[in-house]
């Protein structure tokens, strides 16, 4: 298995970790952002970390039947698990605003299900997937993500299995430090610098 700096290392040289200064879809502010796409653009450094984060849900869970990812960005994470783990991979999407099964996938009853995600921050996409496994009268056997960046604000109380986990330091407009203040402030997934 990869070790914290190992793949902090590849996060960095995907630029899937990204420094400077992000206006956030909150509307805070932070000095790092996370594009897990970028990560997954690169396919040989994301099967890298996908097996470590296979290995380790392996190791918690002994019998994995399932791989439930919610769209979109889990669907990619979700489907090179389930390769490396060679079992059955679908995924949820939201319509109408609420998280559905659609496209002829299904959870069986019985049937043990991890939830995969590629990053998890307050856990709402993938509590919702849960519900689905419950309604199927399925085993929900926990959560597994690339980052966790998980918080006070985490909805999700069960164990959560990431290849790595830390913390960004988010500021509202009104507290943003100096050095960060120096920095044009982008929007994350845009190019377009914002005033």
């Amino acid at each position: 298995m990869l070790s914290y700096n190992e793949s902090l290392k590849i996060l960095k040289e995907t630029n899937a970790l990204q420094e400077g200064h992000f206006i956030l879809s909150s509307g805070l502010h932070s000095n790092k952002y996370i594009q897990c796409a970028k990560l997954l653009s690169n396919p040989d450094k994301a099967e890298i970390i996908c097996k470590s984060l296979s290995e380790k849900i392996i190791n918690e869970f002994k019998k994995v039947d399932l791989i439930l990812s919610p769209a979109i960005g889990g669907i990619v994470v979700g489907y090179e698990i389930g390769r490396q783990l060679k079992k059955k991979t679908i995924f949820a999407e939201r319509t109408d605003g609420e998280m559905i099964i659609r496209r002829g996938f299904e959870i069986l009853p019985n049937l043990n299900v991890v939830i995969v995600e590629d990053v998890i921050t307050t856990g709402k996409s993938a509590l919702e997937c849960s519900k689905l496994i419950n309604i199927n009268k399925a085993n929900l056997l926990g959560y597994a993500c690339i980052i966790d960046r998980s918080d006070e604000k985490l909805l999700i109380k069960d164990k959560i299995i990431s290849q790595i986990k830390f913390s960004i330091t988010t500021y509202r407009e009104k507290e943003i430090p100096d050095n960060l203040k120096k920095i044009a402030p982008q929007k994350p997934g845009s190019r377009n610098f914002v005033k």
